[in-house]
């Protein structure tokens, strides 16, 4: 029978501490603290995830349970629930937040030589939202409708070994394409959203980046057809186009051409867009329709390719 360290304690000694502690003395966490230091309240909440607890009474509990363990978990002493509570209140989230950034660094360079399946080198990013419901009576401040409180988590995924990248939460009325402001484009890199981040402003933002974009078109997108490229129609490529946006405001904010590729897998139904290079970049999968086409449209100019 193992008698050593608990496999908590084994998953913890992967933290990188020193960092946490550097933290903790930036942002002041430990001043004034005299139980259940910053360390402390990161291990609890720690277990808690690993633990799928569902409360602050719940998490108490389980490690009441198992007091005799609490020192080679890394505790000086029982964890209260409103000592955890207050800590979570009170504590600067700033040190989570750069410690995420810290382990999200560290996570990616182990998934940086992973096939994401296509005759692709670049880095992929999804990018979507997620409302998360609340009670309106608990969280007043989180407002969303008149009867129902939300807050957003909006995430931008590496592909590659499914890292979030970056995380937003904002309150439930924020619509998705506002988060583009927040984000640093990385150039060369490619950003695969839904129609609710279709802004040709924000998107010509990304394109002078120097970075990739795939999207669906609106119904209402107003276009002209510049020119039409051979399409494989065996292979599902019912058209590859490129085209110039012509609403009177539209072609101001993005006066770059256009491309515009539709194409059917017939077996599911599914739409994809393929970029100038090749390389095909699946996009979330479309209704079947009476046209049997999906649609999307991309761009591209010189050395860029933007797909909408």
């Amino acid at each position: 029978m193992y008698t050593g360290k608990t496999l908590f304690a084994q998953l913890m000694d992967f933290l990188p501490w020193s960092t946490f502690a550097r933290l903790v003395v930036r942002y002041d966490g430990d001043r004034r603290v005299r139980t259940l230091t910053c360390a402390e309240q990161y291990r609890a909440m720690a277990f808690a995830q690993l633990t799928y607890r569902e409360s602050l009474r719940d998490i108490e509990t389980c490690l009441a349970a198992q007091s005799a363990k609490l020192y080679h978990m890394g505790f000086r002493e029982p964890v209260r629930r409103a000592t955890l509570a207050d800590a979570n209140e009170a504590r600067d989230w700033r040190i989570h937040a750069d410690l995420a950034q810290r382990l999200i660094a560290q996570a990616r360079r182990l998934y940086v030589g992973d096939s994401l399946g296509l005759d692709l080198d670049k880095t992929v990013y999804a990018l979507d939202s997620t409302t998360i419901d609340l009670c309106l009576s608990v969280f007043p401040w989180a407002h969303f409708r008149t009867t129902k409180a939300a807050v957003k988590m909006h995430t931008l995924l590496d592909l590659r070994g499914s890292i979030p990248a970056f995380i937003h939460i904002s309150d439930g009325k924020l619509h998705d394409v506002n988060v583009l402001d927040l984000l640093l484009a990385e150039p060369g890199a490619i950003y695969v959203m839904d129609r609710g981040y279709v802004d040709f402003a924000r998107l010509n933002v990304l394109h002078q980046a120097g970075a990739f974009f795939i999207t669906r078109a609106k119904s209402n997108m107003q276009a002209r057809r510049l020119y039409s490229a051979p399409s494989d129609r065996s292979k599902g490529i019912i058209c590859d186009q490129t085209i110039a946006l012509t609403g009177i405001h539209t072609s101001l904010l993005y006066p770059e051409h256009l491309r515009r590729i539709r194409f059917k897998d017939a077996e599911t139904a599914r739409c994809w867009c393929s970029s100038p290079t090749s390389a095909r970049c699946r996009l979330r999968p479309s209704a079947p329709s009476t046209s049997a086409a999906g649609r999307s449209s991309c761009s591209s100019s010189g050395s860029s390719s933007i797909c909408v």
